[in-house]
Formats: C-alpha cells, sequence, structure tokens
C-alpha cells in the first residue's frame, strides 16, 4: 500500500506540476483564452498553489521533514478541485469535471491514507 501511495503521490504532484506551470507560463496562444475564463492575477495565483501543491506531495515525504505537509497539500488540492469541478459543470465542460472528480478522488484517498492511515513519519535525525 505505501507503494500504490508513493505512485499516487507523484501521479498527482505532475498533473499539478504541469497544470501549475501552464497557467504560469502559457503559450501565447492560450493567454487570451485563459484570461476570459479567469481574472490574471487568479490565475497565476491557481498557478503558483498548484505547482507548490506538486511540491508539497513530494518533498516533505523524501526528506521527511515536516511530513505532516504532505496529507496538508493534498487536502489543499481537494479544495482545488471541487472549485475547479463546480466551475467546469457550470460551463457545461462535463469531461473536465470527470477529469477534476477523478483527481479530486485521488486526492482524498492521499490525504485520508496519509493523514490517518499510513502518516509518514518524521526523520529521526535533528540538524
Amino acid at each position: 500500500m505505501g507503494i500504490a501511495l508513493w505512485i499516487l503521490q507523484f501521479l498527482l504532484a505532475a498533473a499539478f506540476l504541469a497544470h501549475g506551470w501552464l497557467l504560469l507560463a502559457p503559450p501565447a496562444s492560450m493567454i487570451e483564452q485563459m484570461n476570459a475564463s479567469l481574472a490574471p492575477w487568479f490565475r497565476i495565483f491557481l498557478g503558483y498553489a498548484e505547482v507548490l501543491a506538486a511540491v508539497g506531495l513530494i518533498l516533505p515525504g523524501i526528506t521527511r521533514v515536516l511530513p505532516w505537509l504532505v496529507p496538508c497539500a493534498a487536502a489543499g488540492i481537494m479544495i482545488v478541485m471541487i472549485s475547479a469541478t463546480i466551475f467546469h459543470l457550470v460551463r457545461g465542460e462535463v469531461s473536465s469535471a470527470v477529469v477534476t472528480l477523478i483527481l479530486l478522488v485521488i486526492a482524498s484517498f492521499v490525504a485520508y491514507m496519509r493523514w490517518k492511515v499510513m502518516p509518514i513519519r518524521r526523520s529521526l535525525a535533528r540538524a
């Protein structure tokens, strides 16, 4: 189960790193379309939040420094995915809503498992 959780964490991190980077540095051909859907400041905020969530899913677990940040990052992703699912449903984008719903389920599973069932233990080494 531990290996499956790490795989899910890496897949979530990869998805959110890619999407966050797309929001932060979109191709020139997409900027106008993105700004029509989201305010530029909100797009940039979401981009930073998603990149930080991707880092938070992996780095604290690998280093075992502040490992409680892993379920917190997954919980933050849950909030974003709930909002994204509603956003896409309101716009009639059912396929995008299904993708965000799947990401929500994965993030919820990771958050629960890393918080209650299989938390990552803190490193015993002290700096």
